[in-house]
């Protein structure tokens, strides 16, 4: 067996492979928002091209990579996780996606970009509790906040370069699309063979042993096994705070648009631009604020900031007209409060509050929850835009309340904490 990654979680100093290994478990981030944006962005030439109605269209929203195909995979691969490993999944993982891609890439009809959309569901999902598990577990102590931070940077890094190539490539139409589509398979397979260099968690490694000492063999991950008060607690919170947060992020897709197009007579280029402009400030928000302060300060504190922000951000669509600086405003503070907000604290404390052996299996079923219910919820989404943007601004803004206040009362003080000493807390003996 080849040698596993030196623990981490015990080091001070940072090692110069750290922050690789980091970024390429992280790039599956890129290519979870990557899919995501590419598909919406190639949603109208698909429409225009097979004669898509829509409800096939609302059905490609809900089993795609945005929800429910994604959790599925995310609970399916979080237990495989826990059974085989991070590496096993990560790595070939990569090539079940390539192959959803090879379906869009080369869709001639509406049954094959709705299949192609699932299969990359499924690999996206499968590959977030494996990626978030092994970065959370190789991270240098004191770093593991910096080092999450660096797959919510990639995160908001897909969509900026997916909207750019969709721009540049506008002329050649479906071609276009087919391109980008290309673009994100053929990284995939390039990261089997990155990842296949890199080495198995070795706190998952140790885990397994100490099993083997007690004279017990390993035990994968059950459901049952997490049905336990002290793991119901966690998994409560983690889903409420960041299922909440979701509905709104799934759901701001339907609105942006909306926006842009009622401030004024915006061009292609002007929308894309408008977008991107908010993923690079979030990129900012993560490395300035996120990065540099969660294993350090008051996470509770932390999380508050970015609620309150982001609150204010979406009230101000339901409280004042939609004029062009009202909504500029709003881009900036949304941009800003969800850098150091949900989604990054959602993958920190995903990998804190539970054991090695349970962290991943955790992690997939509550992110299989969250992309589950919000696939549900797009179905009804155009019912609500219906009822008018002021009413659906405070659906949302209501949304963005109920997750700050879920997150504020139950946010765990673990900066600056090893796992090691986060599972004695729990109870569990240290791997």
């Amino acid at each position: 067996m080849a040698a596993a990654i030196p623990a981490a979680d015990d080091r001070q100093e940072p090692q110069s492979s750290d922050w690789k290994n980091t970024i390429l478990a992280g790039l599956a981030n890129y290519i979870d928002a990557g899919s995501i944006v590419a598909g919406s962005a190639a949603l109208a030439l698909w429409m225009e091209a097979y004669k898509l109605s829509p409800t096939f269209v609302g059905l490609i929203g809900a089993l795609g990579p945005n929800a429910i195909s994604a959790g599925i995979g995310a609970f399916v691969g979080g237990r495989l996780c826990d059974l085989f490993g991070r590496k096993t999944i990560y790595q070939y993982d990569m090539l079940f996606y390539a192959f959803g891609m090879c379906w869009l890439i080369f869709a001639m009809n509406a049954w094959m970009v709705l299949t192609g959309f699932f299969l990359v569901g499924l690999a996206v999902g499968a590959d977030i509790p494996a990626s978030w598990s092994l970065i959370a577990e190789t991270a240098p102590k004191g770093k593991r906040g910096a080092h999450s931070g660096v797959a919510q940077v990639l995160w908001y890094l897909g969509p900026v370069v997916v909207l750019l190539m969709f721009l540049v490539l506008e002329p050649l139409g479906l071609l276009g699309a087919r391109i980008v589509f290309a673009h994100l398979a053929i990284l995939a397979v390039a990261l089997t063979f990155l990842r296949s260099r890199m080495k198995e968690s070795q706190r998952w490694l140790e885990a397994q042993a100490e099993q083997e000492a007690a004279g017990t063999a390993p035990q994968p991950a059950r459901l049952r096994d997490l049905m336990q008060r002290q793991w119901i607690g966690p998994m409560a919170f983690l889903a409420g705070m960041y299922g909440m947060w979701n509905l709104w992020a799934g759901t701001n897709g339907f609105f942006f648009p909306y926006i842009l197009r009622t401030v004024g007579d915006q061009s292609q280029a002007m929308s894309v631009g408008v977008q991107s402009f908010s993923f690079l400030l979030g990129m900012l928000s993560i490395w300035l604020i996120f990065m540099q302060l969660s294993d350090r300060v008051n996470q509770r504190m932390l999380f508050l900031g970015s609620a309150v922000i982001q609150v204010v951000g979406m009230s101000l669509l339901a409280l004042f007209p939609l004029t062009l600086p009202m909504a500029l405003l709003h881009v900036v503070l949304m941009s800003v409060g969800q850098g150091f907000g949900a989604q990054s604290f959602f993958q920190l404390w995903s990998s804190e509050m539970f054991p090695t052996l349970l962290r991943s299996t955790a992690q997939g079923l509550m992110f299989g929850v969250v992309r589950i219910a919000l696939g549900v919820f797009s179905l009804f989404v155009p019912i609500l835009t219906a009822t008018g943007f002021s009413t659906l601004a405070w659906i949302l803004t209501g949304f963005l309340v109920l997750s700050g206040l879920i997150g504020f009362l139950g946010a765990p003080r673990n900066e600056g904490k090893s796992l090691d000493e986060l599972e004695a807390e729990m109870g569990v003996e240290p791997a």
